[in-house]
């Protein structure tokens, strides 16, 4: 009879780590990810705006949409290195390329929010305004969700294990960094469907968190330590006071809702560089690939 088999620590020749880590700046990438979720949560809270007749955070927002627009396709031209390596992409349409059709997603985003900025700052065209509003909304939500996809199409544990909760974290986030922007820039009078919006990303984005963890398993616990683990309980702290704020005492009070908003943008700028370190420190330890691969191995063995 067989001694039964010891479990092998997750080791690696030479203690090195088992995947290739991470090229991408974190400045530039994670940057990258925020500052396109600002943009794509801006447009769909100045859409809503614009069809409720709150003119003044339609047009902060859009403004806020644009500046984080161009913030993030500076922070992705200067990791690529070259701005034509953006542009090659658009020579073809390949659906099963997060990156590649994330470029097409750019490329349409791109000029609708421009149209329905200018639109709405120059004061001409507004039919064709309101119709880039909307439209900029629409393809905005892609711009939201298409970011986890790209991260999850990689080898990265904790980056592809959370490949189906991701998406959802993102888009939370997103939402709730557009409100909390209608929220500093607003009026009261008009904060109403940035309350809302807030509200609505902030509790996707806590409670996908959760899924996600589930999901991981143990390469959650990249998530919960180091700089990682700092950033995540910060963004979650401010998360949740954001909309706390947003859904209480911001409907009478302009310096809570101001800090709200505050509280929701920095909330979502340290979910997306909490979510960059966990990727490159379960890439760097051997065993955030090696003992998934054994649990799942041991699940199909027959019984």
């Amino acid at each position: 009879m067989k001694a039964r088999e010891r479990p092998r620590p997750a080791e690696s020749y030479y203690g090195k780590p088992i995947i290739k880590l991470p090229v991408w700046r974190e400045r530039d990438i994670a940057g990258y990810l925020f500052a396109g979720g600002l943009a794509a949560g801006s447009s769909v809270v100045a859409a809503g705006a614009e069809l409720t007749a709150r003119p003044h955070l339609a047009r902060a927002c859009k403004l806020c949409a644009s500046a984080a627009l161009g913030a993030s396709l500076a922070a992705l031209v200067h990791d690529l290195g070259r701005p034509a390596r953006f542009l090659n992409m658009l020579r073809v349409f390949k659906p099963t390329s997060p990156m590649n059709m994330g470029s097409w997603l750019l490329g349409v985003y791109g000029p609708l929010n421009a149209a329905a900025a200018a639109s709405d700052v120059l004061g001409v065209a507004p039919r064709t305004g309101r119709a880039a509003s909307v439209g900029a909304a629409l393809s905005g939500a892609g711009i939201a969700s298409y970011t986890a996809a790209l991260i999850a199409n990689t080898a990265v544990p904790a980056w592809h294990e959370g490949y189906r909760e991701l998406p959802f974290v993102f888009a939370g986030s997103a939402a709730a960094a557009g409100a909390g922007f209608g929220l500093l820039a607003a009026p009261l009078s008009e904060s109403e469907p940035a309350r809302r919006i807030a509200l609505a990303g902030a509790v996707v984005e806590l409670l996908c968190e959760g899924l996600l963890e589930r999901r991981l398993g143990m390469v959650a616990e990249t998530l919960h330590t180091g700089t990682a683990g700092r950033r995540m309980r910060a963004a979650r702290a401010l998360t949740a006071a954001g909309a706390l704020g947003a859904a209480t005492l911001a409907r009478r009070s302009r310096l809570v809702a101001a800090l709200s908003g505050a509280a929701l943008v920095a909330g979502s700028a340290f979910t997306r560089f909490a979510v960059f370190a966990a990727g490159v420190a379960s890439a760097e330890d051997p065993k955030y690939t090696v003992e998934p691969q054994r649990m799942r191995m041991r699940e199909a063995r027959p019984a």
